[in-house]
Order: structure tokens, then sequence, then C-alpha cells
């Protein structure tokens, strides 16, 4: 098992895109919905899987594309402290006092530690300078608990992009 880092920022508004932070359901509307209907569902079908949005269910970044990754860590200790590291970057521009609170920080950092200890996600969101919202999340992955049918995205994109054999 490993974790990999994601980290979004972005208008609050674009993050409310809720339709796109969700996968469209398997089947597409019946023929006679409306066009826009049909429409959003082949858009949402399209664009989900490569938008940067971060996804409703923590899980689902790992269906996501590579670039997306901003760290890989075989130890929880080394996603934790990323993670601790990404959130004393941000604190001076929290919303409110509440959020810098150093122990409240530390707090989270042991938190995130400790779920992925035991093979759970962290996922962790807070508003910036209005309107702007920071979210963080580290994935466990190979496999995840959520999704274990899901192939690591780092790993399914080498397997498919392997160097040609030399020959002798």
């Amino acid at each position: 098992m490993h974790h990999h880092g994601y980290l979004w920022t972005g208008p609050k508004q674009r993050f409310d895109d809720e339709a796109l932070r969700r996968p469209a359901p398997p089947h597409p509307p019946p023929d006679s919905s409306s066009p826009e209907l049909i429409q959003r569902h082949r858009e949402v079908r399209a664009e989900f899987p490569v938008v940067d949005l971060p996804p409703l269910e923590t899980a689902y970044w790992l269906i996501k594309p590579e670039k997306l990754i901003r760290g890989t860590w075989d130890e929880p200790k080394g996603a934790a402290a990323w993670f601790g590291e990404r959130l004393a970057e941000y604190a001076p521009r929290f919303g409110s006092e509440a959020e810098r609170e150093g122990r409240r920080l530390a707090g989270l950092v042991g938190s995130a530690a400790a779920r992925l200890g035991w093979g759970g996600d962290v996922s962790h969101g807070c508003y910036l300078e209005r309107p702007l919202f920071l979210s963080l999340a580290l994935v466990c992955c190979s496999p995840n608990r959520s999704m274990p049918e899901v192939a690591c995205p780092a790993r399914a994109l080498s397997a498919r992009v392997r160097p040609a054999a030399t020959p002798p």
C-alpha cells in the first residue's frame, strides 16, 4: 500500500459544481429525456475522469489523471508530513483565525497519519480568502478500501507505457 496526495485551490463557485465532482450514472437518461439532460450526461461522463475538481468521494481521485498527483509516499508518516506542510503553507490565508491555530493543525496532521495507518483516506477543505477554497486529500492506493478494483493511476500509466525492448 502507498498514498497519493492531491491539492486543489480555486473559486468556491467552481468547487460547488457537484455534477463534475461525481461520476455520471452508468446508464444514459432515456431517449425521451430533454436534450439538455442528455447533453449534460454526456459532458459529465467525458469530463469527470479528467477534470481537476476534487471528487465528492475521496477514492475517486484514483481514476483521475496521474498528473494531478502532488506526491506519493510508502509510509503514512511521510504523507501526513506533506499534509501538514500544505496546511502550514496555506494557513495565513485561511478564512478564520480558529482554522490557523497551531494545535488544531497539529491535530489534523496526527489524525491524518492515524487514518492512513489503518488504510483510510483523508480529505480536508477550508476557505481561503473568499471566494477561494482549498481542498487537500491523501488517498490510500493499491488497494483502496473503498474502491479496491481501481488500479493505481501512476502504476497504470507505467504499465501501459513500457519502453520498447532493445535488440541484443
